[in-house]
C-alpha cells in the first residue's frame, strides 16, 4: 500500500509501545511490573463516578454542542478562577478527547508548514510527531540536570530562528518531574512576548507540584489572550486518563477555530464524561490533595533507593509523578545506552521503564512512581537486582 509522507516522521508512542509489550508479557502469565506509563494508582473519586452514572441513567446519551455542554466550560473557568485568580469566559474553553486533541488541535489551527517550534528538551515524547503533524519542525532547547532539567533565556535566545512560531512549556515536566518557579514562567513569557512567540503552555500536572504553589501561565493568558494558549485535563489530577477529558484556555478566536476542526475530526467529547467532568472541577478536591500527598512520600522513598545506586545520579522532581535517573555511568559494552538498560530492567528484573531517547536525552531513562508503595518497593528491589548481580 501507497502511504502519505507525512507518515515516514510520526513514529509509534515509545511509551504505549513498551506499555503493549508489558501487557504481552503479563497476558503470558509473566509478572512484570510497569513503571512506563503516566497513570495514577488512585480511583476516580467517588462523586465524579456517580455523576457518571446519573447520567447514563438520565439517558444522556445524545449530541452535544462540540466544544461541550455550557456547565462544563463554566465549571473550566471557575477552576481557573478558583486556583489562580484568573476570570474567564465559557466561550474561551474548548473541552477535548484528553490533552493529545488539544495539543495537536491548537497545533493544526496555528502552525504554517515550516514554522519553527521552540520545543526544552527533555520533552515529551509526543511533542515532535505533533508539531510535524501540523507541518512544523520541532527546534531542540536543551536542558540539563545541571540547571535541574529548566531552561532559561540564554537558551532560549540560541535557539531563535527568523522562523520561530510557537514554545511549547510543559510544567511540571514530563519526563523530568521540572516545575517552573512564577518567576521563571514570567521571564519566559516575556521573552516570547518580545519575540512575537505564540506559547502553548501544558499544564496538565498543576495540581501536581511538591513544592510551594502552583505557577501558571493562565495569568499571563488573561493580560495577553491573543499569545497564550493554556492546556490541561483530567487524566492526572483527577486519575481519570481512561475518560479521555482535557480542555483548553484560550483566545475566543482559537477556541472558534479549534471548535471548527474538532467538529469535522471527533465532534464532542463524549457526553457521560462531560457530566463527570463538572462534578470533578465543581467538587471537592480531598482526593487531589491525597494523591499529591502520597506522590511526595513515593518521590522520597524512590530518591532515597536510587540516589544510593553506584552510576546512577538523580535531579530530585519537583512535581508530576516521573523520576528521569541518568544512567550513562552504568554505560559498558553488555549494556551500552539507555535503551539497554531498560531492556535489562525488563528481561531481567521485570520491571518496564522508558529508554530517555524517547524524550530526546539517550544518558536516562524514566520511570514513573504513580504505583502503590508496595509495588514501587518491589519494583526498585528487581532493578537494583537485575543492574548490579
Amino acid at each position: 500500500m501507497k502511504f502519505a509522507e507525512r507518515m515516514k516522521n510520526i513514529y509509534p508512542s515509545a511509551t504505549m509501545a513498551i506499555n503493549t509489550k508489558t501487557m504481552e508479557l503479563k497476558a503470558q502469565g509473566i509478572k512484570v511490573i510497569s513503571l512506563a506509563v503516566g497513570e495514577p494508582d488512585a480511583e476516580v473519586p467517588m462523586h465524579i463516578r456517580e455523576a457518571a452514572k446519573k447520567a447514563i441513567d438520565e439517558n444522556f446519551s445524545k449530541y452535544t454542542p462540540v466544544n461541550s455542554i455550557p456547565e462544563f466550560r463554566e465549571a473550566v473557568c471557575h477552576y481557573y478562577k478558583r486556583q489562580y485568580g484568573v476570570d474567564a469566559k465559557k466561550e474561551n474553553v474548548i473541552i477535548t478527547n484528553g490533552g493529545k486533541q488539544s495539543l495537536v488541535d491548537t497545533m493544526l489551527v496555528l502552525l504554517n508548514d515550516g514554522d519553527d517550534v521552540l520545543l526544552p528538551c527533555p520533552y515529551w515524547t509526543s511533542y515532535p510527531d505533533m508539531i510535524r503533524i501540523a507541518g512544523g519542525n520541532p527546534v531542540l532547547v536543551p536542558a540539563s540536570s545541571a540547571t535541574a532539567f529548566h531552561i532559561g533565556i540564554a537558551d532560549l535566545d540560541k535557539a531563535l530562528t527568523p522562523k520561530t512560531r510557537m514554545l511549547v512549556l510543559n510544567t511540571p515536566s514530563n519526563p523530568t518531574g521540572a516545575a517552573y518557579s512564577q518567576q521563571e514562567i514570567d521571564a519566559i513569557l516575556q521573552w516570547c512576548l518580545d519575540h512575537d512567540v505564540f506559547v502553548i503552555a501544558d499544564e496538565i500536572y498543576d495540581q501536581l507540584v511538591f513544592d510551594g504553589k502552583p505557577a501558571s501561565c493562565s495569568i499571563w493568558w488573561q493580560k495577553h489572550p491573543d499569545k497564550v494558549a493554556v492546556l490541561n485535563g483530567l487524566s492526572k489530577a483527577f486519575a481519570m486518563p481512561g475518560w479521555r477529558v482535557g480542555f483548553t484556555l484560550a483566545h475566543e478566536d482559537l477556541i472558534k477555530q479549534c471548535s471548527k476542526l474538532q467538529g469535522q475530526v471527533t465532534s464532542h467529547i463524549c457526553s457521560i464524561a462531560q457530566k463527570a467532568g463538572v462534578a470533578a472541577l465543581e467538587g471537592s478536591y480531598d482526593s487531589v490533595e491525597e494523591m499529591r500527598q502520597s506522590f511526595i512520600r513515593r518521590r522520597e522513598l524512590v530518591m532515597k533507593e536510587i540516589s544510593s545506586w553506584p552510576g546512577v545520579v538523580c535531579c530530585k522532581p519537583a512535581g508530576a509523578f516521573y523520576l528521569f535517573p541518568d544512567v550513562s555511568g552504568l554505560f559498558c559494552p553488555e549494556m551500552p545506552n539507555a535503551t539497554a538498560v531498560c531492556t535489562r530492567l525488563l528481561e531481567k528484573g521485570r520491571v518496564a521503564c522508558v529508554p530517555g531517547e524517547a524524550f530526546g536525552d539517550p544518558n536516562c531513562i524514566r520511570l514513573s512512581y504513580a504505583v502503590s508503595d508496595e509495588v514501587l518497593i518491589e519494583a526498585l528491589r528487581r532493578m537494583k537486582e537485575a543492574l548490579y548481580n
